[in-house]
């Protein structure tokens, strides 16, 4: 790691030194740049500064009537009658109806108002990067993708896809370009179903790399000047994991969820500032420029420090489900088996259950996105739909399993839970049915579970529960055994 440096930053507008250069020292250890002073003095003549107080009753700007023998009543009190003392007093009551009382504020004093200025570590510029992950204890693609197999169930062509990008990336970020060979990024654009382990899968690729990794919305990101989250703002949450380290967050991961919602809108005679517009400013982040990106916040404003951040060596996994693409897959592929005698049927696709993995980079464009956007994501891959099988797999296979969360909670009161094999079946029908991927699993165990959970701490002497495939139909009950006790009895 580089040497650290620590700039300090403007108490008021939050920039740096090297943006506004030397700073003024006030009491109370406060650096303000000369911008905020000038402001600062320009608002307190036109007399609109909070914590001045104004208290005059006739002309404030009249000063020529200003009667000075408060000052000589004041003396001759120390030296003369109380007579002398009542007359000062009556003065200085004039002199203030006439005289503003300006009470200068403390900046001092707002030091516990004000929010903690963050540390922000950067590198040196004549300094090369190092990368943070060592080629010598970087996994090679097949040991990343046996990892996540131990978390992901099915998905194996984009377990392998995802496994080649990365080693490919970080190969890049090491490599030594005074061979005049530079290695383009292989940022990726992920298709798939929802429900079907898109996000789980980067999640656990970077606990893998044990990388900073964002994951972001693209559905809140707008064209700069509207309401809405800036694009820069996805940089700002990645540098937020990397605990404000600059360089650290240069080499990490950003995954932009729900990209196909930035697509463009058809048949709009109004400004599409969340679609197409959205697509051109992330451009530059995709190839790799310099953005300037607040600290600690999701838009830029004077109270917020800034940062520049080089994003060439971050790596952008973009992923959504893309509803109704299936449509234009068919289309292309109709088109390209509908002419003559040995023409395909119109409906030979109907039924094909993972059409989303027949795609190509033209019916990526036709659904809305704009060609100079998809050439910035030259790996493009689809997940398939999650089948029965896999769902049962789900349920308990992988290390943070659904099933043995659930036994886990039962541990914790001394309790067994065991599940029938037809009782997983049953459970991945009805998740199936659901359409919405593995996320249906959870929803099903709670509502069949809850009774469970709440009955169970009743009883010290249940030892094992079973639940059985009728009372996943709703024809039966789970099935207990007591402490010592060889039968099972079923519990209504």
């Amino acid at each position: 790691m580089s040497e650290i440096d620590n700039e300090e930053f403007c108490y008021i507008c939050r920039r740096g030194e090297s943006q506004c250069g030397k700073l003024i020292k006030i009491p109370g250890n406060i650096g303000i740049c000369r911008d905020c002073m000038q402001s600062t003095l320009n608002t307190m003549q036109s007399a609109g500064f909070p914590g001045m107080d104004f208290g005059f009753n006739t002309n404030p700007m009249d000063f020529t009537e200003v009667d000075t023998t408060g000052a000589n009543a004041q003396v001759a009190s120390e030296t003369n009658s109380e007579e002398n003392n009542e007359e000062n007093k009556e003065n200085k009551k004039d002199e203030q109806r006439r005289v503003p009382n300006i009470s200068m504020i403390n900046l001092s004093d707002l030091t516990n108002l004000m929010p903690n200025r963050p540390k922000i570590k950067t590198h040196k510029k004549d300094e090369p990067i190092k990368p943070i992950i060592d080629l010598k204890d970087m996994p090679a693609p097949h040991k990343i993708k046996e990892a996540l197999d131990e978390y992901v169930i099915g998905q194996e062509k984009a377990k392998k896809v995802m496994s080649v990008a990365v080693y490919n990336h970080y190969k890049r970020i090491a490599s030594n370009q005074d061979d005049g060979v530079e290695i383009e990024k292989s940022n990726m654009l992920m298709i798939g179903p929802t429900g079907s382990g898109k996000t789980y899968l980067v999640k656990t690729l970077a606990r893998i790399l044990n990388v900073p990794l964002a994951i972001t919305d693209a559905t809140s990101l707008t064209e700069a000047g509207y309401i809405g989250d800036d694009i820069e703002s996805v940089v700002s949450k990645l540098l937020a994991a990397a605990d404000n380290d600059v360089e650290k967050a240069e080499q990490g991961i950003i995954f932009i969820d729900e990209i196909d919602k930035i697509a463009k809108k058809k048949n709009t005679n109004q400004r599409d500032v969340s679609g197409e517009s959205v697509q051109q400013g992330m451009l530059k982040l995709l190839e790799g420029a310099l953005v300037e990106v607040p600290v600690g916040a999701s838009s830029k404003n004077a109270m917020v420090p800034m940062v520049t951040v080089d994003t060439k060596n971050i790596l952008f996994i973009c992923g959504g489900a893309f509803p109704d693409l299936e449509e234009i897959i068919k289309e292309r592929l109709n088109k390209e088996a509908s002419i003559g005698f040995r023409a395909d049927l119109k409906d030979k696709y109907d039924d094909e259950p993972n059409l989303q993995t027949k795609v190509v980079v033209e019916d990526i464009r036709k659904y809305g996105m704009i060609p100079e956007f998809l050439g910035r994501l030259p790996v493009l891959f689809a997940l398939e739909e999650l089948t029965e099988d896999m769902l049962i797999e789900i349920l308990s296979k992988p290390k943070n399993a659904i099933l043995s969360q659930y036994k886990k909670l039962l541990a914790m009161d001394e309790v067994e839970l065991r599940f029938e094999e037809d009782a997983l079946r049953v459970i991945a029908a009805k998740a199936k049915e659901k359409k919405v991927g593995a996320r249906a699993l959870r929803a099903i165990l709670e509502e069949y579970m809850l009774d469970i959970m709440y009955e169970i701490p009743k009883d010290d002497n249940i030892g094992i529960v079973t639940i059985t495939k009728d009372y996943i139909e709703g024809k039966g009950a789970p099935q207990i055994q007591m402490r010592g006790v060889p039968q099972i009895e079923e519990v209504s």
